[in-house]
């Protein structure tokens, strides 16, 4: 159906943002973690109820009820490969480098400030598009496509204002300041002067009279610190520099280092000595050093506590070298020893940790750090490239991360629900239609003499339970219908919000029939983490069939996505099934990945950079651009699980493959004649 069809007309809600590219629809984005990045357009549907077009060969429903239409779990294509992003180490990674399940920096709102948090990648998307260049006036630049969002002192605002046949939207223009840190500096090569520099830092010589350890031998060096990352470091440098024989051995309170070898004992002293002119690589590893030997960074404030005197000013020289601004405490710590404190807040503190890439991570963090504005990034120019580049951009659990030193926003795009009007390239996971009067119409349409009573079935489309339910709640009032006109339902979903409903379920099937389905295809949490990221683990699925199950509910699981080469071994079906049969799964329905337009190029580009070995196989399984796999094939996997059930005590359902479709998105309405299959979310 079209969108002019689904809503009545309703008044414009006062709380509601002025743009409303879709008639009748009261648009809404949240502030919250959860929801960043999306808009929810709520309408008020004619018709809740649908039926499956055509005739419902194979299919288990006629009718069905979709309560939202969209979902939550992809994104689009923005940046260009080599931009940085903050990882939550406090290093950075060329976008086009991340992977699903990286720890990276975003942000979120407390109070009046955003504060930078410790977010994941979900998601990661590449496609060509018309590029930007965004230059700043402090020299940093950002390549992008006109549909980014940057986080700027009034906002978010778009890199160009209308797209083609779109409303006018906030967009960049010059003199618009952004939100964030200023571009990131670049990461020190480990080149042989790197290394000897903090070696130079970290190592400290040792007289030869005093300790000697257990094995009698006499350590010539001690560490400055003692830290696991400090230690692997050090090794490792000695390592490369030629020293094969180099190992810790304890030194009373401290770590010292010890050698079999006169050669390499010598090697050291060597590459400890510091060179007679100064050299930008070694003041970077040396900085390096001292700060992994000396330094802390706690409640925001960047210290070198000095305990050896003799590395005092050629902190202070390397400090100046890169123009870094320092005070020396004008106090002395209780032991005697001087400090340096590094000025320049947030920004000058990322500029030496990425300048000089020190070993220990923990104290490069920015979690909790607000963000207020001081660091003068204002929009100097934006300029058409005139060519069409490879963008990259990602999903995160926070909806932002931080490109080279600026807040960047989410922008969600990917195949989606063109037959409702709205856009192809970006709404299908950021815009969430929401039929609001759900519960009342649907009891409408139940106590109309038309109605028979037929079984309806829920997350056919999109997943009723998806994280919006928990703000709506449609759901509760739904089940509450179907209840009082003793109408049978069925629900599918991954997700576990349905246990809040679970006492409305229990009172519906003491009335009419009632069946919950899962969807959970594998166990394997890597796994999940790189294509399910999105949904609540396999774990917390199973819990939930387990307590639906001892409520009394009869639960079927449906096995899908199986995925071909990942989770198809005889082992890992055996160990699901157990499982889930331990879970107390009445039936289990094996499904092979289903691969529809949209779902089939995410799918395939993750798996060429994650599983390239795997691509040929593909290739022939889904051979000329079919969305399922052969007949033997779907046979061969039913076969492994049917023996499975039959090991665990329970009978497996033979349900051939295309009576349940699984797909990442919605796409065009079923061809007259065709039948509309269930389609569940990938991601």
């Amino acid at each position: 159906m079209r969108w002019s069809h689904l809503t009545e007309s309703i008044p414009p809600d006062a709380t509601a943002p002025v743009q409303q590219p879709l008639p009748g629809a009261v648009v809404r984005t949240f502030d919250t973690p959860g929801f960043a990045g999306m808009t929810f357009y709520e309408v008020r549907a004619k018709s809740l109820i649908n039926k499956v077009a055509g005739e419902p060969r194979g299919v288990p429903f006629e009718y069905t009820i979709n309560p939202y239409r969209g979902c939550t779990h992809a994104c689009s294509y923005c940046l260009a490969g080599d931009t940085p992003v903050l990882m939550a180490d406090g290093r950075t990674k060329p976008i086009a480098e991340l992977r699903v399940g990286d720890a990276i920096v975003g942000t979120v709102r407390e109070g009046s400030y955003r504060r930078y948090a410790v977010t994941h990648v979900r998601d990661k998307w590449s496609t060509v598009k018309p590029a930007y260049r965004v230059t700043l006036r402090d020299g940093t630049e950002l390549v992008a496509s006109g549909d980014h969002r940057f986080l700027t002192d009034r906002g978010w605002k778009h890199v160009t204002g209308a797209r083609s046949g779109a409303a006018q939207r906030p967009h960049l223009t010059t003199g618009n300041k952004l939100m964030g840190t200023g571009r990131f500096a670049e990461q020190p090569k480990e080149s042989p002067e790197y290394r000897r520099g903090y070696l130079h830092a970290v190592l400290r010589p040792e007289p030869e009279a005093g300790y000697r350890d257990p094995y009698g031998t006499v350590p010539r060096f001690r560490l400055a610190c003692a830290e696991p990352q400090v230690l692997s470091r050090t090794i490792g440098y000695l390592r490369e520099s030629g020293v094969h024989t180099a190992e810790y051995t304890p030194l009373g309170q401290r770590t010292g280092l010890r050698t079999y070898a006169r050669r390499d004992l010598d090697l050291i002293g060597l590459l400890l000595q510091r060179p007679e002119e100064r050299d930008a690589e070694w003041d970077k590893g040396f900085l390096a050093g001292v700060f992994d030997a000396e330094g802390s960074h706690t409640q925001g404030l960047w210290r070198i506590v000095h305990t050896d005197p003799e590395l005092v000013e050629p902190t202070r020289a390397a400090l100046r070298a890169f123009g870094f601004d320092f005070v020396v405490e004008d106090r002395r710590d209780p032991i005697g020893l001087l400090s340096l404190r590094l000025l320049g807040g947030l920004p000058e503190k990322l500029r030496f940790f990425h300048l000089t890439d020190p070993a220990v991570t923990r104290r490069r963090t920015v979690q909790g750090v607000a963000i207020k504005g001081t660091v003068p990034l204002h929009v100097a120019s934006i300029e058409p490239l005139g060519l069409e580049l490879p963008l990259w951009d990602i999903t995160t659990g926070t909806g932002d991360f931080i490109a080279n030193g600026v807040v960047s926003h989410n922008c969600f795009a990917r195949n989606t629900h063109s037959y409702l009007d709205l856009d192809t390239g970006h709404d299908f996971d950021s815009k969430i239609v929401v039929k609001v009067n759900a519960p009342e119409l649907l009891r409408r349409e139940l106590a109309s003499p038309r109605w028979e009573g037929r079984p309806i079935a829920m997350g056919t489309n999109v997943d009723c339970y998806q994280r919006a339910e928990g703000r709506y709640q449609l759901m509760p009032g739904i089940i509450g219908a179907l209840s009082d006109w003793s109408n049978p339902f069925s629900i599918l979903t991954k997700g576990t919000l349905i246990l809040r409903d679970l006492p409305l379920l229990q009172r519906a099937a003491q009335r009419t029939r009632v069946s919950v389905a899962f969807s959970i295809g594998f166990l394997d949490e890597a796994l999940w983490r790189s294509v399910e990221s999105g949904t609540p683990s396999p774990s917390r699925r199973l819990d939930a069939v387990r307590r639906m199950s001892d409520a009394g509910l009869r639960v079927g699981v449906l096995m899908a996505p199986i995925l071909p080469g990942l989770s198809d071994s005889e082992e890992q079906l055996d160990a699901t099934v157990g499982a889930l049969v331990a879970a107390g799964a009445a039936s289990i329905t094996p499904l092979v990945l289903h691969l529809r337009p949209g779902a089939r190029e995410w799918y395939l580009g993750w798996l060429a950079a994650n599983h390239p070995e795997l691509v040929p196989f593909y290739q022939r399984l889904y051979a000329g651009n079919r969305a399922y796999v052969s007949a033997d094939y779907q046979r061969l996997v039913t076969a492994k699980v049917r023996r499975a059930c039959r090991r665990h005590g329970l009978p497996a359902r033979e349900t051939p493959a295309r009576d349940l479709v699984l797909t990442g998105d919605e796409t065009e309405p079923p061809a007259a004649g065709e039948a509309a299959g269930v389609q569940l979310t990938l991601l």
